[in-house]
């Protein structure tokens, strides 16, 4: 039996070599995440929200950034990291074979002016840039197919990740869409 520092409520074992290099259960809070949970559940999912979306004003709220003939530019509601960003087209699909000509050229585009806006803004060493096709290979929106493009960082992958299963996100998401949409505006009015 492990001893205690004191008798609070969370103790901490002391001198419990049963535990030791292993990771305690911790508490992670994301209220944010119930109101989808209890979406799905009730078999009440809303709208798919690359589809929904863009027919709503830019903000904050929608996390559009930028939006080309066939093809938009979304933040990720739940990132990787920083910066994590989305091209998906205007039309649901979700088989990558039954794009358009304009559809996989206008994401090809799309991808140079995501890479252009978060080296403006957030000056990241490195790029993941993939497709996640079909829930076996990791979609979590499986109906509506997207690019995601995540910004990466010397140094990112920390003990969290990796020990935790658990990923830090350092800046909220309204400050980075802020610095993000300034970005896709001027780049806009250049190009």
């Amino acid at each position: 039996m492990p001893d205690y520092k004191d008798d609070k409520k969370d103790k901490i074992p002391q001198n419990d070599h049963k535990s030791e290099g292993q990771i305690r259960a911790g508490r992670l809070w994301a209220p944010w995440r119930m109101k989808y949970i209890t979406a799905v559940a009730a078999g009440d999912e809303e709208e798919c929200f690359l589809c929904a979306n863009p027919k709503a004003e830019d903000s904050p709220d929608n996390l559009l950034l930028y939006r080309g003939e066939h093809c938009f530019v979304i933040m990720n509601l739940y990132p990787y990291s920083n910066g994590h960003l989305m091209v998906a087209p205007y039309r649901h699909e979700s088989n990558y074979l039954n794009m358009t000509p304009e559809e996989i050229a206008e994401t090809g585009e799309l991808t140079k002016l995501c890479l252009q806006a978060l080296n403006k803004t957030m000056n990241p060493h490195g790029f993941n840039i993939g497709w996640n096709l079909g829930r076996v290979a990791g979609a979590g929106v499986e109906e509506h197919l997207h690019q995601h493009i995540v910004p990466r960082w010397d140094g990112d992958t920390n003990f969290m990740p990796i020990l935790a299963e658990t990923k830090v996100i350092s800046e909220s998401l309204q400050e980075s869409y802020q610095r993000l949409k300034e970005a896709f505006d001027s780049l806009k009015r250049k190009g």
